[in-house]
C-alpha cells in the first residue's frame, strides 16, 4: 500500500483507532488463505508488527506478518505501507500459491514486467512458464455479496467464513512482536 502521509487523519496512526495493520490490510489475504486452501479454520503460528519508516510516530505500524496453518495448508502473510512512488499503482497486491511440483503467482494491479494492465497471473510447473492474463475474467464476487445482502443469504461467503477471518486477524493482531525500533 502507498502510505500517501498528507492525506491521512491523525487517528490512521493511533492502532486503537485504525486496528493494527494485520487488522487493518492483512485480514484480506487471512480470507485468501482459508479461501485458497479450502480450509474452515486455521490457527496463527507467529505474528509480528514493526515501525520501520516512522520513527516520529513510534505507535504506528508499517510492517506486518503473519504465519498461518490450518489441517490442509501453511501460509505466510506479509504486508507493509512501502509501496515506492515510482509504481504507478497504489499497492502491490501479489499472491504466490506454491505447491509440490510448480507455483501459481497472481500480480493484481501491475506486472513490474512491463505488459499493461492489471490481474497478470504467471503459472511456473514441470512443463510451462507463462503469463496469462486474467483482466477479462468475469468477477462475480461482488455481485454475489450484493445479493446475498440484499437477500439475507450466504453466497458469497458464510458467516462462519467472516467471523473466522476476524478471529484469526484479530488473534494475529493481538499476539504480534513488536520487531525494528519503536
Amino acid at each position: 500500500h502507498r502510505l500517501q502521509l498528507p492525506t491521512r487523519p491523525d487517528w490512521f496512526f493511533d492502532p486503537e483507532a485504525f486496528g493494527g495493520i494485520i487488522v487493518d490490510i492483512a485480514s484480506h489475504q487471512v480470507d485468501q488463505f482459508l479461501f485458497y486452501t479450502g480450509s474452515t479454520s486455521g490457527e496463527v503460528i507467529a505474528s509480528s508488527i514493526g515501525n520501520f519508516g516512522m520513527p516520529d510516530k513510534p505507535d504506528f505500524q508499517d510492517f506486518g506478518e503473519v504465519l498461518l496453518r490450518s489441517d490442509r495448508a501453511a501460509g505466510y502473510v506479509r504486508v507493509d505501507w512501502f509501496t515506492p512512488e515510482a509504481l504507478p499503482t497504489w499497492g502491490d497486491g501479489r499472491l504466490t500459491i506454491l505447491g509440490t511440483e510448480g507455483y501459481i503467482e497472481l500480480r493484481k494491479y501491475i506486472d513490474i514486467a512491463g505488459r499493461p494492465g492489471k490481474d497478470h497471473l504467471f503459472l511456473v510447473n514441470g512443463k510451462e512458464m507463462t503469463h496469462i492474463d486474467c483482466s477479462d475474467e468475469k468477477l462475480d464476487y461482488f455481485d454475489a455479496f450484493t445479493a446475498d445482502v440484499d437477500n439475507r443469504t450466504q453466497t458469497a461467503m458464510t458467516q462462519d467464513h467472516v467471523f473466522e477471518v476476524c478471529r484469526l486477524s484479530l488473534e494475529a493482531q493481538s499476539k504480534a512482536a513488536r520487531i525494528g525500533a519503536r
